[in-house]
C-alpha cells in the first residue's frame, strides 16, 4: 500500500471491546444510517438550544448528514465537471482530480513526463551548479526561492544530472514527515525522490538538525537522492539551512533564445523584434517566457498578443480609472458570486453596500473625505441592468442557462466574467489595490454567504476565495477558513470546496492539505469533521495515502468523527469512479485496513463498517450500486470487492452485505459482460471462505432474493454463476424463454457443498 512512500503507520486505538452481536449490530445501524430513523427536517440540527447554548448530538448528527448531502451534490454536479482553472500554461487544468504540474501528486513521476517539463530547460546560474554539487555530497538539497520560478522543473534537472537521462522518479507528499523519512522503509536503494512545495512537519516538535543528517546519511547508504522545493521561509530554519540554495529563475532573455533556438524558425519583423524583447525582459516565470516562445511560432503577431496580454490590460485599466464605489462594489461582488441568476445576484450586491455602509457608521476605521474618488461613503446602488455593461466592458457579459438539472425554458439571465482569467485578475487587484475600508466589510459579506442555504451560491464563494489565497492565503486562513470550519454545516462545506478549489492551484495544493490536517486532531469536533468533508474530491485525489490514514484516524475517534470519516471515504470511491487507478487504491487500502487489524477489536469493527458502506454506496452520478460500476468496467477491482464482500459477510454486518451483494446482482442482470465478472467475484470469495461459510452464503442470498425488490429474472441467474464460482463447480449463465414478466427460477438447482441439490 503506497502512494510514492510506503504507509506512514496510523495512530493505534486503545481498547478492544467485543465485536457487537445481533442486537448491538441493529442498534448501531439505526444510528449510523440515516434514513432508518426520523429524517432530518434540513433546518433544525443547524439551530442553537436556547436553553444550554449548544446542539445536542442528534441536532449535529442531523446537520453533519445535511452538509455532507451538500457535499455530495456538489462534487457530483458541480466541482466534478467544472473546475475552472488559470488560462496560461503555468496552470491550466480540467477535469476532476488532475494535478497540472508533473509530481504534484505522490508517486511515480514517469520519463516521458520529465522529457516535457525539462524540453525547454535552461538551468539557473550560479545556483544550479551550487545545488548539483550539494546534492551529490549530502544526497539531499532544498531550493527555496519564490513561488512558479522553475523550482519543480529545477528538482527534476537536477536528478536527471545525477541518475541519468531516461530515469524515473518518485513525488513524496509535502505532509511528509523528514524524520519519520528515516525510520520508514519508504527510502528504496537507488532511487530519486522529490517533494515539491514542502510545507513543514505537521508535529508540534520542529524537524531537527540531526534528523537531517540521519536522512542524508540513509540517503547515502541506499545511494538514492532526494531534492526538496520549498518557499523562501525555509531559508530561515536553522535544521534546513546547510541544505538549502537560493532558487532564482533564469534570464528572460536568455531563456527566450534558448527556447527559439529549439523550435521552428519564424520571420521577426524588425519593428517588432525591439517591442517583444522589452516585454520578455520584464517577464518574472519563466513558464510565461517559454509561452512567448511559443507563441512565436505563429508569427509574431501571436507572441505580441501573449506578451502584451490584453486581458490583464483591460483590468488594470479599469481599476485605473478609479472606479466609484457604485461600479467597484458590484464587481467585487461578482468576483465572488460569478454566474448566479441575476436577480439573487443583485440582493447579494445590495447586501454588500448594507455591510460597507454599517462598517462606516461604526467609525472602526478612519473615514475618507466624502468627495474623494473612489471612497466608499454614500453608497448607492442602481440596479438597472443595462449598466453593467457601462459599468464593466470588456470585463463582464450576460449570459442565458438553465440551472442544474433544469431545461432550456427554466434558463435566466445570469452575469460572467468575459474570461475565467479576468475573475482571478480582478481579486488580485482588489486586493493589491484597496485596504481594511473595502476588506473588512467584505469578508463579513463573504461570511455571511458561507451560511446561506443555495449551495450553488456557496460553490461561488468558495471559487472566489480560493483564488483570494493566491494573492492572500494568511489572511483566508485566519479571517475566513478556520471561522467556517468550526461552524455550521453550511460554512463547513464552503470550506471544504475552498480547499478543494485551492488544490487547482500547484502551489496551494500543498498549503490546502496542511490546512485540511492541522484540524483534525485537537481543534474540536466541528473542525474535524471539515477535515473528513475536505478530504474528499481533489484533494483526497491528489494525497489518496495521507487522505486515507487521515480519515482512518477520525474513523477511530468520537462517534461523530467517526461517522463522517466513514461518509468521506465512501465518496472518495464514489468520486474515483471514472478513474480506475485511485478507485483500486482506495479498495486496497480498506482490504489492508481489515487484514492488519485484529479479531474482535475495536479497530476491526471500525474497518469492518467501513467496508459495508462501501459497499452498499450508490454512484454519485447516475443511478445504481457504485459495486456494480467497478466491477463493470474497472477489471482491477474484483479481486478487491471480492476479498472485502468476504470479510463483510464474515461478520456482524452479514445482513447488510448480502442486500448490498443483491442489489449488485439486479444492477447487472442485463449486461451480457457481467457474468464473467460476478464468476471471478465469486472465485475471490471463495478463497477468503470456507466451504460451511459459503454454503451459509447460498442459503442467505437464496431468501433474500425470494424478496420481490430482487426476484427480477437474470438476477437470479448471475447468483448461479455466483454460488457455481464459490462452490468451485463452473456454471452456465441461462437467460429462460419465457416472457420477462414471468416468476425467475429458484436457486434450489444450485450444487449444494455436499454434491447434492439444496432443500
Amino acid at each position: 500500500m503506497a502512494d510514492g512512500a510506503e504507509d506512514p503507520g496510523r495512530p493505534d486505538v486503545p481498547g478492544q471491546p467485543p465485536e457487537p452481536g445481533p442486537d448491538e449490530e441493529q442498534a448501531r445501524q439505526r444510528q449510523e444510517d440515516p434514513g432508518t430513523g426520523e429524517q432530518p427536517d434540513g433546518d433544525s440540527g443547524a439551530r442553537l438550544r436556547a436553553d444550554r447554548g449548544q446542539r445536542t448530538e442528534p441536532d449535529q448528527r442531523e446537520e453533519d448528514d445535511r452538509g455532507y448531502d451538500d457535499l455530495r451534490r456538489a462534487l457530483g454536479r458541480r466541482v466534478y465537471n467544472n473546475f475552472y482553472g488559470t488560462v496560461d500554461a503555468s496552470g491550466a487544468a480540467f477535469g476532476f482530480g488532475t494535478a497540472r504540474t508533473p509530481g504534484l501528486a505522490p508517486g511515480s513521476v514517469e520519463p516521458e513526463e520529465i522529457d516535457r517539463t525539462l524540453a525547454y530547460y535552461l538551468a539557473p546560474q550560479p545556483c544550479f551548479e551550487e545545488a548539483l554539487g550539494k546534492l551529490g555530497a549530502e544526497h539531499i538539497v532544498v531550493l527555496a526561492g519564490e513561488d512558479s520560478i522553475g523550482r519543480g522543473a529545477g528538482a527534476f534537472a537536477l536528478l536527471r544530472k545525477i541518475m541519468g537521462d531516461g530515469a524515473g522518479l518518485r513525488s513524496l507528499s509535502p505532509a511528509n514527515s523528514l524524520a519519520e523519512l528515516t525510520a520508514s522503509s519508504a527510502l528504496k536503494a537507488g532511487q530519486a525522490y522529490v517533494i515539491l512545495d514542502y510545507v513543514g512537519e505537521m508535529n508540534v516538535d520542529a524537524v531537527q538538525a540531526f534528523e537531517i543528517r540521519r536522512l542524508s546519511e540513509e540517503l547515502h547508504r541506499k545511494r538514492s537522492y532526494l531534492v526538496i522545493t520549498a518557499p523562501e521561509s525555509a531559508r530561515r530554519r536553522l535544521a534546513l539551512v546547510d541544505c538549502c540554495v537560493p532558487w532564482t529563475a533564469p534570464d528572460p532573455l536568455a531563456l527566450f533564445h534558448h527556447c527559439v533556438d529549439r523550435l521552428p524558425a519564424a520571420a521577426l519583423p524588425a519593428q517588432d523584434a525591439t517591442e517583444l524583447l522589452d516585454l520578455v525582459g520584464e517577464l518574472r516565470r519563466p513558464a510565461d517566457v517559454v509561452a512567448a516562445a511559443t507563441a512565436l511560432t505563429d508569427g509574431a503577431d501571436a507572441a505580441l498578443e501573449v506578451l502584451r496580454d490584453s486581458e490583464r490590460e483591460l483590468v488594470r485599466n479599469w481599476f485605473g480609472n478609479e472606479p466609484t464605489a457604485g461600479d467597484l462594489l458590484p464587481l467585487a461582488a461578482l468576483a465572488f458570486l460569478e454566474g448566479i441568476p441575476e436577480r439573487n445576484f443583485e440582493k447579494a450586491s445590495v447586501s454588500l453596500g448594507i455591510h460597507v455602509r454599517d462598517w462606516e457608521q461604526t467609525g472602526e476605521g478612519p473615514v475618507a473625505e466624502p468627495e474623494a474618488a473612489g471612497t466608499l461613503r454614500g453608497v448607492t446602488f442602481e440596479q438597472t441592468r443595462a449598466r453593467w455593461k457601462e459599468r464593466a466592458t470588456g470585463l463582464v457579459r450576460t449570459q442565458r442557462r438553465p440551472g442544474p438539472g433544469q431545461d432550456s425554458s427554466r434558463s435566466e439571465r445570469r452575469i460572467v466574467f468575459a474570461s475565467p482569467r479576468v475573475r482571478e485578475l480582478v481579486i488580485g487587484e482588489l486586493h493589491d489595490l484597496y485596504g481594511y475600508e473595502l476588506w473588512y466589510p467584505l469578508r463579513q459579506w463573504l461570511s455571511q454567504l458561507s451560511g446561506v442555504g443555495d449551495l450553488d451560491v456557496r460553490t461561488e464563494v468558495a471559487r472566489g476565495v480560493a483564488l483570494l489565497a493566491r494573492h492572500a492565503l494568511a489572511e483566508v486562513d485566519e479571517n475566513l477558513l478556520q471561522a467556517w470550519a468550526g461552524g455550521l454545516a453550511d460554512q463547513r462545506v464552503t470550506t471544504a470546496l475552498t480547499l478543494q478549489f485551492m488544490c487547482e492551484d500547484g502551489n496551494l495544493a500543498p498549503q490546502a492539505l496542511t490546512i485540511a490536517m492541522r484540524w483534525a486532531d485537537n481543534k474540536g469536533p466541528e473542525r474535524a469533521v471539515t477535515t473528513a468533508m475536505a478530504l474528499t474530491g481533489t484533494l483526497g485525489s491528489l494525497y489518496r495515502l495521507q487522505a486515507l490514514n487521515w480519515l482512518w484516524f477520525l474513523a477511530n475517534r468520537g462517534e461523530r468523527m467517526a461517522f463522517a470519516a466513514r461518509r468521506s471515504v465512501v465518496l472518495l470511491l464514489q468520486s474515483a469512479e471514472q478513474e480506475p487507478g485511485r478507485a483500486v487504491f482506495t479498495l486496497r487500502y480498506m482490504r489492508t485496513l481489515i487484514t492488519n487489524t485484529a479479531q474482535r477489536s475495536r479497530a476491526r469493527g471500525n474497518a469492518l463498517l467501513m467496508t459495508v458502506r462501501l459497499l452498499e454506496a450508490d454512484r454519485l452520478e447516475g443511478p445504481g450500486p457504485l459495486a456494480a460500476a467497478l466491477l463493470r468496467d474497472t477489471a482491477d477491482s474484483t479481486s478487491h470487492l471480492g476479498s472485502l464482500w468476504a470479510s463483510v459477510l464474515l461478520s456482524a454486518y452479514r445482513r447488510r452485505a448480502v442486500v448490498a451483494l443483491c442489489r449488485t446482482l439486479v444492477a447487472l442482470r442485463d449486461d451480457p459482460s457481467a457474468a464473467a465478472a460476478v464468476r471471478n467475484l465469486g472465485e475471490v470469495m471463495r478463497r477468503d471462505m470456507r466451504p460451511q461459510q459459503w454454503e451459509g452464503l447460498r442459503n442467505n442470498l437464496s431468501n433474500a432474493l425470494n424478496h420481490p425488490e430482487y426476484a427480477i429474472p437474470g438476477t437470479h441467474d448471475l447468483a448461479r454463476v455466483l454460488l457455481g464460482s464459490l462452490s468451485g463447480r463452473p456454471m452456465v449463465r441461462r437467460r429462460p424463454a419465457a416472457s420477462p414478466s414471468a416468476p425467475a427460477p429458484a436457486l434450489s438447482s444450485v450444487p449444494s457443498a455436499r454434491g447434492g441439490r439444496s432443500k
